[in-house]
């Protein structure tokens, strides 16, 4: 065999082994990556929630739904805006489901209350679901019939087309899990404290227990 040959052999060796190598490692990096925007009442909350859930990437509390652009939390909250109080869940859909997203959403908030959740009153704390999509509308609407019967109750949690999603401040992101401290109506307390402060006083867990019983996900 000739040098030349030789070189030539060596070159489609090498050849082989990186498209081999490719093959074989392109179906574990092959994640069916999706998006999905929830409005669940304070942010905090639906964040810290979905955070648990086995599948889900990041979750980013911001707003969507309205008319301003690059919304801040006061206008949001003075009603300002249209906007709603959102989440933005990112997630493997080889791992967890659409449909099971909102399953595990539907019984993580009061449906039936159409003017806030639980202390939380105003436009900004109604719930939704906005969807991209046809098969995303099919999708929610089959939860949302699904979780009616198994409530009892008219749900009055409406599905909207998608818009436009807005990221919170900063300070707002993971904001339970939070290490500095800050004064409240408490006291001076780390966010992590005011934010179960607030969750437990607000009844959040304790409506959706009353509402969900053993189905809820995520009452403590």
């Amino acid at each position: 065999m000739t040098r030349r040959s030789r070189n030539i052999k060596t070159v489609i060796l090498s050849i082989a082994i990186v498209l081999g190598f490719a093959l074989h490692s392109s179906p574990a990096e092959a994640r069916d990556i999706q998006k999905t925007v929830l409005a669940g009442g304070c942010f905090w909350c639906v964040e810290a929630d979905f955070e648990k859930v086995g599948g889900v990437i990041s979750v980013v509390s911001g707003f969507a739904g309205g008319t301003t652009v690059n919304p801040t939390y006061r206008q949001v909250t003075r009603g300002e805006t249209g906007h709603y109080e959102v989440v933005e869940i990112t997630y493997d859909a080889d791992r967890v489901s659409y449909e099971q997203l909102l399953h595990a959403f539907l019984r993580s908030i009061d449906p039936t209350d159409a003017g806030g959740q639980f202390c939380d009153r105003g436009d900004s704390y109604r719930t939704a679901i906005f969807v991209s999509n046809q098969a995303e509308q099919q999708a929610a609407q089959a939860a949302i019939a699904r979780a009616q019967r198994d409530l009892g109750q008219r749900i009055v949690t409406p599905i909207l087309a998608a818009a436009t999603f807005y990221p919170a401040e900063a300070y707002h992101q993971d904001y339970y899990r939070g290490t500095d401290r800050i004064v409240t109506r408490a006291g001076i307390k780390t966010r992590a404290d005011a934010y179960t402060f607030y969750r437990n006083g607000c009844g959040r867990d304790a409506r959706v227990r009353q509402l969900w019983g053993s189905a809820a996900p995520f009452a403590n």
